[in-house]
């Protein structure tokens, strides 16, 4: 739980034993109720490492304060260099956010209720196909960076008029009632100081610089 609590979404990950030993990856994803840490290693990597190896995770980010917000924006799970790179920006006193995508409150899943946003993550319900198409949802890719609407992160995952979250996806969709792609918050406000803007390349690999996987 401590590793799934500091770990922060773009947090060096190096390993540090085993045939990939000196190895460097990122942190992607904190996923909630098994507590996973996920990260991205390049193909090459991942084919040297075995169960048990060891790796180092460099946390560094929780506790950070958005200048000009520290009332008003909580910042979460995020480490500091990635949020220099989201080409975020302010304007008329608003943070503006380039999004993937923008999901609204009522299909927001598994995961609402958890006392903190933290570490973990919660799910966009998929059951319903023609409300996932309605909202153009059927795309979302590993690493978008998401807008949650009506989506309070800052003391718990709830249900909040005007709130706005920013997160990002880190697993994949699920059959499961109630599951589906899984967020974890990067940064939440109780009213509307953030706006997202719609950009198809607002995905972490474009900050982080993870090249395209080959098909």
């Amino acid at each position: 739980m401590a590793l799934n609590t500091y770990a922060c979404i773009g947090n060096t990950a190096i390993v540090v034993s085993g045939d990939a030993k000196g190895s460097r990856g990122f942190v992607t994803g904190t996923h909630g109720g098994v507590d996973h840490v996920i990260l991205y290693f390049a193909p090459e990597t991942l084919d040297k490492l075995c169960i048990d190896d060891k790796v180092l995770i460099r946390s560094y980010g929780q506790g950070m304060k958005i200048t000009g917000f520290e009332d008003t924006v909580h910042a979460m799970n995020l480490d500091p260099l990635l949020f220099e790179r989201m080409e975020i920006s302010v304007e008329n006193g608003r943070l503006t956010v380039p999004v993937a995508a923008k999901i609204p409150a009522h299909l927001m899943g598994s995961g609402i209720g958890q006392f903190s946003c933290y570490n973990g993550d919660y799910d966009i319900m998929t059951a319903d196909p023609a409300e996932i198409e309605r909202f153009g949802l059927g795309s979302l890719r590993f690493g978008d960076i998401v807008l949650l609407q009506d989506c309070d992160n800052a003391f718990g995952r709830t249900y909040r008029t005007g709130a706005v979250s920013i997160g990002v996806v880190i697993h994949s969709d699920c059959v499961l009632a109630g599951h589906g792609p899984g967020v974890t918050t990067l940064l939440t406000s109780q009213t509307d100081v953030i706006e997202g803007v719609l950009d198809p390349d607002a995905n972490i690999a474009n900050y982080l610089g993870i090249p395209p996987r080959k098909s």
